[in-house]
């Protein structure tokens, strides 16, 4: 296995899948952009449902990981990684299909409307929803590939939480630059909110055809499967993936994880709003940066080729604590900006502890991996529930908190194999 792999170079696939990882980031913020302007349409007749209904599009999102990373796994078996990509990505076009009827019948029967307790809601609304199940589908089955691939691809002078860094580096700046293209050229500078449904379809479709035109292109690339991290064909698993306690207590690291990651991307302005004067005069810079800090994070994790992935979540994730703590105890918003650069490589070093000597069974601990995502769906929407229920925002970080507070359990003692299947 391990003479397999050193023979094979995978600087030419690597350099693929971060470019792909771009490509994904940019279309995934600008499929986001074009969905504000139908939300805004759609729930105009929600009434007090508004936030319940808004509240159902990430969820319909994150629910994807979950129900889909299996099936990425199971693609990735029978398909292999390259297999599995193309089909990723003719799933997001069917995704964007659906996003584009939406638009379309709404544009074509805007009074066809579904009466729920006090909210009118459009029909379309619900092919809304679906597209945006779909599309998440897409992102899990593409990052089923994208994250063992990046880990396991062995590149001389790298290693594995580097390289996920690198592939993260190049999708924040995808999604960084994204709004800009998306308002600045597709929209002339025309603002989100003056864009109407209607208006929505064509860009709809070219992002179909540019995905198209990737996935054709991407046939003719070579990206060969890397041996020892899936099931050959005929091999079968000796025993259950949540047999080995890293990946096990990983899944919950990752849920953690991005549940706090989206809860302050989330709810920071809320919270900055909350507090009035400056803070709230700031609220949209704040979430803005903290963002930025995943970014810059990334880059600089990039860079470090000697520091292990559990040195660096151990790190991060103490740092993190001692912020969101220190945010609390003085009340001040402008703290939990700086955990954004915390933040940054936490994905890359869990998902490398995870599948840490997991060899053939690493393309399935890749789905079950998704399962965890569904954080991001559930702690902000908790984080709400409980600033309702105590009139404020202040102590609602303690959720926060305690999922810091797991991550570093995690890079400390849960992310040590005791059993491996090398």
């Amino acid at each position: 296995m391990s003479n397999t792999k050193s023979q094979e170079n995978y600087l030419g696939p690597f350099i693929t899948l971060v470019l792909l990882f771009f490509i994904v980031g940019f279309l995934t913020t600008a499929n986001g952009q074009f969905q504000g302007p139908l939300k805004a349409a759609f729930l105009s007749g929600a009434g007090d449902l508004k936030n319940t209904f808004a509240t159902l599009i990430s969820f319909s999102w994150f629910l994807a990981y979950p129900l889909t990373g299996g099936i990425g796994s199971a693609w990735v078996a029978k398909y292999g990684y390259k297999g599995t990509l193309l089909r990723g990505l003719l799933l997001m076009i069917v995704g964007l299909g659906v996003f584009f009827s939406s638009s379309f019948y709404y544009s074509k029967f805007p009074e066809s409307i579904v009466d729920i307790a006090s909210a009118r809601i459009p029909v379309a609304y619900f092919i809304f929803l679906l597209g945006s199940f779909v599309v998440g589908s897409s992102a899990t089955i593409l990052q089923v590939v994208i994250n063992p691939y990046l880990t396991a691809c062995d590149v001389k002078g790298t290693q594995p939480v580097q390289r996920l860094s690198i592939g993260g580096s190049s999708n924040s700046i995808g999604t960084t630059v994204a709004p800009y293209f998306v308002t600045g050229i597709v929209f002339g500078g025309l603002s989100m909110s003056e864009v109407q449904p209607s208006q929505l379809m064509v860009p709809f479709v070219a992002l179909m055809a540019v995905i198209g035109i990737i996935t054709f292109v991407l046939t003719k690339v070579a990206l060969p499967d890397v041996q020892g991290t899936k099931v050959e064909k005929g091999e079968k698993l000796e025993k259950s993936v949540w047999s080995f306690s890293h990946l096990t207590l990983g899944v919950i690291a990752i849920f953690f994880y991005v549940g706090v990651e989206v809860a302050i991307g989330a709810n920071i302005n809320l919270f900055a709003i909350s507090l009035g004067g400056s803070f709230a005069e700031s609220a949209a810079l704040m979430a803005t940066l903290y963002w930025s800090g995943m970014l810059v994070g990334r880059l600089v994790s990039a860079f470090l080729s000697s520091i292990s992935a559990q040195i660096q979540l151990a790190f991060t994730s103490a740092l993190a604590t001692v912020f969101v703590i220190a945010a609390i105890a003085l009340n001040n918003p402008w703290l939990l900006v700086a955990v954004g650069l915390f933040h940054s490589i936490m994905w890359g070093a869990i998902f490398t502890l995870c599948v840490n000597k997991l060899g053939k069974y690493t393309s399935v601990a890749s789905g079950v991996f998704m399962i965890g995502v569904v954080g991001g769906a559930i702690m902000p929407l908790v984080q709400g529930a409980m600033a309702d229920a105590l009139g404020s925002w202040t102590w609602t970080w303690t959720l926060v908190v305690a999922g810091e507070i797991y991550i570093l359990y995690y890079a400390l003692i849960g992310s040590k194999v005791k059993q491996s299947a090398e």
